[in-house]
């Protein structure tokens, strides 16, 4: 079986564990690669894992090449998102271990390395299939990476003053928000900022998108949930000459002139799920709901 092992950076707290991490998929008998900048990073003699038979992997088409069954990145989630640029719409599954802290996509927990190794040697998982967000703009913008797994959003810069998002879905006119910016959330990204800015947590697979203003100045604002069927379209004002607009964790400038889209991907991306894993389990744990200190 194939793999292919993901990071882009590592903690040299965290230097056991990748070394127990290897010694396990190779005691597995699994055919490894990993990205180039991890390849860099296991040169380090204090990790003590020889890579020398590792297949280093620098890109799409090498990773297709390779052909790896399972993706397995090593972080957080940022990890992850920076791997799906990686994946793009190979449909190739990813699984994450958790070396960050929340963990929502990488939710494979440092004690349970080998128990998910395991299971995914003996291809005991299921595939869940998330949603992406894809991005068309009267300026070529985020190259030929338009897509998100998380969400997007457009913010004023610096400390200017707030800015007018004037909103329409399929075509029709929806609300023009006075606020420090906007956010439009898959349901896999429902969880991350949109959720901080008081958006609804909003299950995989349930088709919908999250409308999340950002500071609103206005108290009768709020977000909203709508069939991600329909196209969200923008066009920014304010007293600024540029806004900011990003994709995930990538970000590019924008102007008052330009008109977004946003609809959804036409390919999503598999996520590997272990028995003992799923939507429910990993927000009542993360969020710990239910966790009383008192008790």
């Amino acid at each position: 079986m194939r793999v292919l092992v993901y990071a882009q950076k590592l903690k040299e707290v965290d230097f056991h564990i990748i070394k127990h991490f290897f010694d396990l998929l190779l005691e597995y008998d699994f055919k490894i690669g990993v990205n180039t900048t991890l390849g860099e990073i296991l040169h380090d003699p204090l990790i003590g894992v020889n890579e020398t038979g590792f297949e280093k992997v620098a890109n799409t088409s090498e990773l297709i090449n390779f052909a790896p069954d399972v993706l397995i990145t090593l972080g957080g989630d940022g990890t992850i998102l920076s791997a799906i640029s990686f994946i793009r719409d190979t449909g190739i599954p990813i699984m994450g271990i958790n070396l960050g802290r929340l963990g929502f996509l990488a939710s494979v927990e440092k004690a349970k390395i080998e128990m998910a190794i395991k299971a995914v040697a003996k291809r005991n998982f299921k595939l869940e299939k998330r949603t992406l967000l894809k991005i068309d703009c009267d300026t070529p913008i985020f190259g030929d990476m338009p897509f998100a797994l998380n969400d997007f959003t457009i913010h004023k810069r610096d400390t200017s003053s707030m800015i007018t998002i004037h909103t329409y879905v399929d075509g029709q006119y929806l609300n023009s928000y006075w606020a420090d910016g906007i956010i439009v959330a898959t349901p896999t990204g429902s969880t991350g900022y949109s959720m901080s800015c008081g958006g609804p947590i909003v299950f995989p697979g349930s088709g919908n998108l999250v409308i999340t203003p950002v500071a609103p100045h206005s108290l009768n604002v709020r977000p909203l949930v709508i069939s991600d069927t329909r196209e969200i379209s923008f066009q920014v004002e304010g007293r600024g000459e540029n806004f900011l607009c990003t994709l995930d964790s990538r970000y590019e400038t924008i102007t008052h002139d330009d008109r977004i889209k946003l609809s959804r991907c036409d390919f999503h991306i598999n996520l590997v799920m272990l028995e003992s894993m799923d939507f429910m389990n990993t927000i009542r744990t993360k969020l710990m709901w239910g966790l009383d200190k008192r008790n």
